[in-house]
């Protein structure tokens, strides 16, 4: 069973800095492409970035330039470091399996029906 741990989040002002992490188990993570989602309140769950086994990376447009996503095929976890965060960046953060999907709203969705308890990032004004 795939379970999907997060953890980092926080509050923090406007143009400071984060980072996420998120292990994972019951997966073949070395070969898995990995993603970050976002939900905030009121709103349908988003597409952050992803990230595939080789380290090619990919992001929504509206965090271009200010979040980084990495991973550690060892230690079975992946990361999303942000900077410059912007209080419409204030979501509940998850991680999961990502799927291309080419043509679709998001270049990437989740790829798996299993979704850990999230990580709050609350960014002030």
């Amino acid at each position: 069973q795939v379970q999907l741990v997060e953890s980092g989040g926080g509050l923090v002002q406007a143009g400071g800095s984060l980072r996420l992490s998120c292990a994972a188990s019951g997966l073949t993570f070395s070969t898995s492409t990995m993603g970050w989602f976002r939900q905030a309140p009121g709103k349908e769950r988003e597409y952050v970035a992803a990230i595939i086994w080789s380290g090619y990376t990919q992001y929504a447009d509206f965090v271009k330039g200010r979040f980084t996503i990495s991973r550690d095929n060892k230690k079975n976890t992946v990361y999303l470091q942000m900077n410059s965060l912007k209080p419409e960046d204030t979501a509940v953060y998850y991680c999961n399996t990502a799927r291309y999907t080419p043509g679709s709203a998001y270049p990437y969705t989740p790829g798996s029906a299993y979704w850990g308890q999230g990580t709050q990032v609350t960014v002030s004004s």
